[in-house]
């Protein structure tokens, strides 16, 4: 173990009363962050603000990230920002032999430290990532393609959020067993026999975490703190395009471990060379013994096939549906919708992709309006949301890879385009790839057709696929979510009847249904302790963030009985 510079006492007494609030926080689905979303609140505290975070991530650059983790082979890295900027950060390459052994050996007192002790360490670990938001939006946004603002927002405080979510559902399924029990059964004449129980939770053994290019933090910090939380080691395996955002995680981690007497080699990183990898291998070793990923349907498949020693949480590729029957408020659908498309590019695993609109039309506030008038009309939103370059610079970010380039170029191609792509400059970025969302007419009645919004097709791409009315919609909105899953459905509707039907399908096939937004809060948006993103119920994802689910089977219930 480490020397602590942390007490016990300090760690509760600082970070309990955050843990108590969240816990009633995921008891009531209400409203609660301790994590400030505007740039303007970090800068006292121990905080760094804007101009010191930004030195921060730049003092990093084309240097070596030393973590001081045991079993380092090599130094590798080769991260190019969306924005054209070649990160020349280096990391340390493993030798697993070395590295994993190590990772096990301060397993025991992290286990015998109990649920409280774990989680008051988790949130200081938070903390001090809390502290260095401003720092980590530029590692986000140069890995990611975020625009600055969404990458400060999801990469910074909505992923501390995630994380301080997972540590306080690990908290509440240990303790729901007491430590002890005194146990006595009558025996008539007999003496009672009696005896005494302890019940310990116990880690499953290491977790990968294999990290992901678009949500590096906001997608890892669920699955890495769940399981630090319920016992067990982590090793972080990044995204090769998106290493150094986890990389810092790992270095704060590891030194709030040690302050607090632990041993830090309880979270390490595994950064690959390129091409190798690296992820496979360590998928199928006997150490490895809770996997979470995100990322493409086909490698989540075979890590569920092939990994089966281990604990398997997946979010996958799925097709997102928005069923437009009838609005009472059209052009607040429209910029809501605009908006949803448009946000990062479209680089979301909850945007929508497909639009069902009945091909005879909508009925709306402002009289009837035909397919052709209701994707017209979408058209023009967009373009008039993103028609100032600037404006569309901070809601679409860049392009996070050639793939999601490719794509958007292709799309084109398979249908009547009803609003074209366009390049849009970044004079701050001169080498970043931005682009506006395309959107292409489909017909819900044509085989040819169904081949393109059957399937995910990441990025700014959207498809008005024309069906022949509101039933029509539903089934194939059921079909959809049953074949290819959905992490979002959303729905417009003043029809009490579709509405019910829609529901009904959501609930049957378990996706999360979002009802008639025109507001501020997006399809593609989800919160924290009040919404679960994915329901481990349809094939986009085997696991939802986050519920009892996702951290239960990360430890058992080890039970000790004695006689009296």
């Amino acid at each position: 173990m480490a020397t602590a510079e942390l007490t016990t006492h300090d760690l509760i007494a600082q970070h309990r009363p955050t843990l108590d609030q969240a816990l009633e926080t995921i008891r009531t689905r209400a409203y609660w962050s301790p994590h400030p979303e505007h740039p303007k609140a970090y800068g006292e505290n121990g905080s760094l603000d804007a101009a010191a975070g930004k030195a921060a991530f730049e003092a990093v650059l084309n240097t070596r990230l030393d973590l001081g983790q045991p079993g380092t082979d090599d130094w590798v890295g080769n991260e190019v920002s969306p924005y054209g900027i070649e990160l020349g950060v280096t990391y340390p390459h493993p030798d697993l032999e070395t590295l994993l052994p190590a990772m096990r050996a301060g397993q025991r007192a992290w286990r015998d430290a109990g649920p409280e002790l774990r989680a008051v360490v988790c949130l200081e670990i938070l903390k001090r990532i809390s502290e260095r938001t401003h720092e980590f939006t530029h590692a986000v946004m140069h890995t990611s393609g975020q625009a600055f603002m969404m990458a400060f927002q999801a990469g910074g405080p909505h992923a501390q959020d995630r994380g301080l979510e997972a540590v306080a559902y690990a908290y509440a399924e240990q303790v729901r067993t007491p430590g002890t029990a005194e146990w006595t059964k009558p025996q008539g004449k007999r003496d009672p026999l009696s005896m005494t129980k302890s019940f310990t939770p116990v880690p499953r053994g290491t977790a990968l975490l294999i990290g992901c290019n678009t949500f590096p933090t906001w997608n890892g910090y669920p699955g890495l703190f769940a399981s630090l939380a319920t016992g067990n080691a982590v090793l972080v395996k990044p995204h090769p395009r998106a290493v150094l955002p986890l990389a810092l995680t790992v270095g704060i981690a590891r030194e709030a471990l040690a302050a607090a007497g632990f041993d830090p080699n309880l979270v390490a990183l595994a950064a690959e060379r390129p091409g190798e990898g690296i992820a496979k291998t360590l998928a199928t070793r006997p150490e490895i013994r809770i996997i979470d990923y995100t990322g493409s349907t086909a490698f989540g498949d075979w890590l569920e096939a092939n990994a089966r020693q281990a604990q398997v949480f997946t979010e996958k590729a799925g097709v997102n549906t928005v069923v437009v029957e009838s609005t009472a408020n059209y052009k607040g659908m429209l910029a809501n919708l605009a908006f949803s498309l448009s946000l990062y590019s479209g680089q979301m695993c909850t945007t929508p992709q497909n639009l069902l609109i009945p091909r005879e039309g909508i009925r709306t506030d402002e009289g009837p309006k035909t397919f052709d008038e209701v994707v017209a009309d979408l058209a023009r939103a967009v373009d008039g949301l993103l028609g100032d370059d600037a404006r569309a610079n901070g809601l679409l970010g860049a392009i996070v890879n050639p793939d999601v380039k490719a794509r958007l170029e292709a799309a084109a191609g398979l249908g009547e385009v009803a609003l074209a792509s366009r390049e849009v400059s970044n004079p701050e970025f001169p080498d970043a790839v931005v682009r506006t969302p395309v959107i292409v007419k489909l017909d819900g009645a044509k085989p040819d057709d169904e081949a393109a919004y059957m399937s995910e097709c990441f990025g700014p791409v959207s498809f008005a696929v024309a069906v022949d009315s509101a039933a029509d919609a539903v089934a194939l909105l059921r079909r959809t979510v049953r074949e290819q899953g959905a992490m979002t459905v959303g729905a417009y509707t003043t029809d009490e009847e579709v509405e019910e039907a829609i529901q009904e399908v959501c609930l049957e096939e378990s996706a999360q249904l979002s009802f008639n937004l025109t507001g501020g809060v997006y399809v593609n948006q989800t919160a924290a302790f009040s919404d679960f993103h994915g329901s481990g119920g349809n094939p986009a994802a085997n696991a939802a963030l986050t519920d009892g689910a996702f951290v239960a089977n990360r430890f058992r219930v080890v039970e000790v009985r004695r006689d009296v």
